[in-house]
């Protein structure tokens, strides 16, 4: 029988992020946090499941304590997102381990990490990414 990060592992292919816990699945396509900041803006209760995503930096690594997230694996993980999982006690693996997560654009570092650059609280950590994203699609707008 497949463990629930197993499971959420196989099934990640083709999406960016798959949560799975005791074989119920859900499964998003959007980009970045996107997936993440949604369900907890929707309330949902997601401790105890298990993360598959296609890119794990400090990030989504701090959404994914403050909702109680289980185990992750991340396809691309920074060692920033490992470390504050693995000093959190939260079981993390990974296909490729890379120094950061770079931005869209492949100039930078990422908006998102660097949003959660000076804090290591995943309440302030998630406040600050909502504040960016904020900022970021506001910027879109004028474009």
């Amino acid at each position: 029988m497949m463990t629930d990060i197993e499971i959420a592992k196989a099934r990640l292919n083709g999406h960016s992020i798959c949560l799975c816990k005791d074989g119920e699945c859900l499964t998003d396509d959007s980009k970045g946090i996107a997936p993440m900041m949604r369900l907890i803006a929707e309330g949902r209760d997601l401790s105890g499941y298990s993360v598959a995503d296609v890119i794990v930096g400090k990030a989504a690594a701090m959404l994914f304590v403050r909702s109680g997230i289980r185990a992750v694996y991340g396809e691309v993980t920074s060692k920033a997102g490992y470390a504050y999982l693995t000093a959190r006690h939260i079981p993390c693996a990974y296909g490729t381990l890379t120094e950061k997560i770079i931005n869209r654009k492949g100039d930078g570092l990422c908006p998102m990490e660097q949003a959660v650059a000076e804090t290591d609280d995943p309440e302030q950590g998630y406040i600050a990414l909502k504040e960016r994203l904020a900022q970021l699609q506001k910027g879109a707008a004028h474009v």
